[in-house]
């Protein structure tokens, strides 16, 4: 990779960065003038996009879905029957479109939840694990063990659950909400910490999926990794119930996932979709409690989740666009908030994945997204192309686009 010249940082510096190799030597100085380097031209500079929270092994099935009413049970009935019918090869084609597409849209890590349950096997984890090996030089995939259909619901799914870790899954997902009663959502949380700990294995859970603010299961995640000290290592998706809980549990929940370094990922782009179905008059959106869980130190990321699947007709795979939709829904307009909204999908999400060499700063690894604005937020407000995109150094992706009036 040649040295980037006249580079513009969020912050608004224009630096000059020195590669070697795969990683970042130096920010700032000067280039030797016969220095061969790629010029910036004052362009936006970001590391490169990470999507923590997107499900590769359902992508772009919409089409043959029957039409549902819409709402999470419906998604998931509807996609039971197309799973019955994946393939390897057709799991490791949609996965690779979308891995590929993400990187050309500047995203070089993603975190993808896989189906793992008694209805696919393993073969949902089979596909996107054959497609992150396709798109290993472009990009970091991360497979998630994730039982969709529950554990004491579905049984039989706790041992896959051990096949899926054993076979490669790098991290273990959760679904606690969605078993019957409060017995089994404790029991589901129970064995899934059993899991991490067995395999030492990261968590990362779906978790009060729901419109009912009386559930209960961040909570019990959150207690069982302050008590298993499991700090650091666990995420939260959606969380949307809390939105809908009363204020004294919520306040008492944010304070537990902030002492357990718990990150929560929220979704907007799906949740608006999917939550408040069959509400009137006032609806609820799905979306959690960003403010209050930014103000207690928690740390708060934003994730795709879905491209064109049961749950969600639209998505390409594309985190400006979900930093931009998450920002309309969670009140994102200050300064401050849509630095915020960048940090969602950067840097939080690298803390996230307990990425240590991630960032624009030297000793990082090269990955880096050069945005066709001047600015974050121009780049935010104008959904600006991504003009080149960088993996450890190396070009692996550009955008060209030409416009004018007739």
């Amino acid at each position: 990779m040649a040295d980037l010249r006249n580079a513009r940082l969020s912050t608004g510096s224009l630096v000059n960065v020195t590669v070697e190799g795969e990683r970042i030597r130096a920010v700032g100085g000067d280039l030797p003038t016969a220095h061969d380097a790629f010029d910036c031209r004052g362009r936006l500079l970001l590391p490169a996009f990470i999507d923590t929270h997107v499900h590769l092994d359902k992508v772009l099935i919409r089409d043959e879905l029957r039409e549902h009413d819409g709402t999470l049970a419906g998604a998931i009935g509807a996609i039971q029957e197309r799973k019955r019918a994946y393939t390897v090869d057709d799991v490791r084609r949609r996965a690779r479109s979308v891995i590929e597409a993400s990187v050309i849209l500047g995203t070089t890590r993603l975190r993808s939840h896989v189906d793992v349950d008694t209805i696919g096997g393993l073969v949902p984890l089979e596909g996107v694990l054959a497609a992150a090996r396709d798109c290993a030089s472009i990009a970091d995939v991360e497979a998630i063990a994730f039982p969709q259909e529950g554990i004491v619901r579905d049984p039989g799914t706790a041992a896959l659950l051990r096949a899926a870790l054993e076979a490669g899954a790098q991290v273990v997902g959760g679904m606690p909400h969605w078993e019957l009663d409060e017995p089994a959502q404790r029991e589901h949380v129970r064995i899934c910490f059993e899991l991490a700990e067995r395999f030492d294995r990261p968590l990362d859970m779906h978790v009060d999926e729901t419109d009912d603010g009386a559930m209960r299961t961040l909570e019990m995640v959150a207690d069982e990794a302050l008590r298993r000290g499991w700090k650091g290592r666990v995420t939260a998706g959606h969380v949307c119930s809390l939105a809908a809980a009363d204020d004294d549990y919520s306040a008492r929940v944010i304070d537990k996932c902030a002492r357990a370094e718990m990150t929560i990922v929220s979704n907007p782009v799906t949740n608006l979709v999917i939550q408040g179905r069959g509400d009137r008059g006032l609806i609820r959106r799905g979306l959690t409690r960003v403010a209050e869980l930014r103000a207690a130190g928690v740390n708060v990321c934003f994730g795709q989740d879905c491209v064109k699947d049961g749950f969600y007709p639209f998505g390409r795979g594309d985190m400006l666009e979900v930093a931009l939709i998450s920002a309309h829904a969670a009140y994102l307009a200050t300064h401050e908030e849509l630095a915020f909204a960048l940090a969602a999908i950067t840097e939080n999400a690298a803390q996230s994945w307990n990425l240590d060499d991630y960032g624009i700063r030297p000793g990082a690894r090269a990955d880096l997204v050069l945005v066709d604005a001047p600015s974050w937020e121009e780049a935010l407000r104008l959904q600006s192309p991504r003009s080149k995109v960088w993996t450890r150094g190396r070009p692996v992706a550009e955008t060209e686009v030409s416009s004018r009036l007739l």
